[in-house]
């Protein structure tokens, strides 16, 4: 019974919008909807709480103000709506629009368990297939001394995404230090050479080619980061700062050292900086 009553209101309530008592705006859409479902989220309840009814009988109205969220798109914020109604709408999650169901449902409120089911699939879509997108939404992530946890008009918009930005980060950080050398089958040996396909190297290489920064002084220096002795390591890291100056660092001095005799650099002998490159100098004769 209780079922039957759910899909009603899902195929009823949500998609014809039968007896809706509100009308909500967001993006180009605009959905018939009822006020007593739309209560269980806590954005919505602010919203309702805050749009009058223009007269009795008329359906409120209210809009969503989406334009500063990027990532928070037509289609994540349709199915985190219709969540609302039914968790049948966990049917249409995908790879490919999970990271906007998580953020609609971080900005709607009240709904732990589908912002759960998306990260799990965006956790999942996480490939050498996918990485470039997902590596251009780390570089998206403020940095920690860039002062943009402090509420204000330039906030990132990636922050809508509340505790899962750092877990999304963690995720593709251990893809690219522990499961692509795996996939790619870079191993150090006993004898601490690598051994890997013609190919697999190559690839590894042109991913760290375009690996944000931070994200790779860290996945260098991670003892994690598997792929032979440090000596291999360091030449790896050498031929993807000659890779990177044509792309993500153009305009800046990365480089890599190798400290022999344990080094100073704390749990790693390869140590990578980065900094502004000096621009030439002219000397003018009068």
């Amino acid at each position: 019974h209780d079922l039957k009553i759910i899909d009603y209101l899902y195929n009823y309530g949500f998609q014809r919008g039968e007896y809706a008592d509100t009308v909500l705006h967001v993006h180009q859409n605009t959905y018939r909807l009822h006020a007593i479902i739309l209560s269980r989220s806590p954005f919505l309840v602010q919203l309702l709480s805050t749009s009058p009814q223009a007269q009795v009988g008329v359906p409120r109205e209210i809009y969503v103000p989406v334009e500063r969220e990027p990532e928070v798109t037509q289609e994540g914020f349709a199915i985190a709506l219709g969540y609302l109604y039914s968790s049948s709408s966990l049917k249409l999650i995908r790879p490919e629009n999970a990271r906007a169901v998580l953020a609609a449902g971080c900005m709607l409120g009240g709904m732990n368990d589908l912002c759960e089911f998306a990260y799990a699939i965006c956790k999942r879509s996480i490939s050498v297939d996918t990485i470039a997108p997902w590596l251009e939404f780390v570089d998206a992530i403020p940095s920690p001394s860039s002062g943009a946890d402090t509420p204000g008009p330039d906030l990132s918009p990636i922050r809508i995404l509340g505790p899962y930005v750092q877990r999304l980060r963690d995720d593709v950080f251990h893809f690219l230090v522990v499961t692509l050398p795996n996939i790619l089958e870079i191993h150090a040996t006993a004898e601490s050479i690598p051994t890997t396909p013609e190919n697999g190297r190559e690839i590894l290489l042109q991913v760290f080619s375009r690996v944000p920064f931070d994200m790779f002084k860290a996945a260098i220096e991670s003892p994690n980061f598997q792929i032979g002795s440090d000596q291999a390591r360091y030449k790896f890291a050498k031929e993807a700062i000659e890779a990177r100056k044509h792309g993500i660092a153009r305009g800046l001095e990365e480089t890599v050292v190798l400290a022999f005799g344990g080094g100073n650099f704390g749990t790693s002998a390869v140590h990578v900086t980065r900094k502004m490159r000096k621009r030439p100098l002219w000397k003018v004769n009068s």
